[in-house]
């Protein structure tokens, strides 16, 4: 029986990374060059196509060398954002629209008195920003234990999401906190930062996942929604995680029938293309 391959109704490039990609280029093709601090996605393929026109990554404010730099679509925080301008050095802000909610709604917290939890990986870059725009007053936590740990437990929480993580998750993230961090007098504030886009993307791989034997999920193993959504396949369907078509062997798919392809949020066209041509040569023999 021939190979089907279906590829997932969201796939490809977020609008957070598309936007940034649209501001990025034109300013490093008219400027024949420019600085970004900190990849500005978490996509091999992209960067390398971005170092081609004269796109380098810095990892602090320190290395930055030129009079311009662009924040990544992860975004920073404001004593970041307060450091690059005291060195008179202009900002391209390519921060996405969703993780800017976030850190609004983080500073508006932290201005009302509310210490800010954000479910999410506190190494993550974004994470690190929105927490920077609580002003101090926040953790990052995946485990609503940490809460009932902390030296004083406040009185008054806010709670945010990274824009990537999975619903059901921070649903029951924020059950464990009700139960385990509410003392008397105490009041918390939820506020769902989950990325719509993401929400939507989960939700069409998960029910490709339900309607193949094996599913590829193409991306970056550094991509925090990459992983996300190969997480969420699993539990479905055998599931590979593969940044490029050279990754994936024959053996993967002899003896399967259908076969689903789903992209994070930064993995190009040009990648899922290769990879679609790569499963169809290999169901031809």
């Amino acid at each position: 029986m021939a190979l089907k391959i279906k590829k997932a109704a969201d796939i490809g490039f977020c609008l957070g990374v598309r936007r940034a990609i649209d501001i990025l280029e034109p300013v490093a093709l008219e400027r024949g060059g420019v600085e970004t601090l900190g990849a500005v996605v978490h996509n091999q393929q992209v960067l390398r196509r971005l170092a081609a026109l004269g796109v380098r990554v810095v990892k602090s404010v320190d290395d930055i060398k030129g009079d311009t730099v662009v924040i990544s679509s992860h975004g920073v925080g404001p004593k970041i954002e307060k450091e690059i301008r005291a060195r008179q050095i202009n900002i391209i802000d390519t921060t996405c629209p969703f993780v800017k909610r976030a850190q609004v709604a983080a500073r508006k917290l932290a201005e009302s008195n509310f210490y800010t939890v954000v479910y999410g990986d506190n190494d993550h870059p974004e994470v690190k920003g929105i927490l920077g725009w609580a002003d101090g007053k926040g953790i990052a936590t995946l485990d609503a234990g940490d809460i009932t740990k902390l030296d004083e437990l406040p009185h008054r929480l806010g709670v945010l999401s990274q824009t990537t993580q999975i619903p059901a998750r921070f649903a029951a993230f924020t059950k464990k906190l009700i139960d385990s961090a509410l003392v008397k007098d105490s009041e918390l504030r939820i506020i769902d930062t989950i990325c719509h886009d993401i929400r939507r993307r989960q939700a069409a791989a998960l029910k490709l996942a339900r309607e193949s034997d094996l599913v590829f999920v193409i991306g970056s193993h550094t991509s925090a929604n990459t992983r996300h959504l190969v997480e969420l396949c699993s539990t479905v369907a055998k599931t590979y995680l593969v940044e490029a078509a050279d990754e994936i062997k024959p053996t993967w798919i002899s003896g399967q029938r259908r076969v689903g392809i789903t992209s994070g949020a930064s993995t190009d066209e040009q990648t899922i293309n290769e990879v679609l041509m790569r499963l169809k040569a290999l169901a031809q023999g």
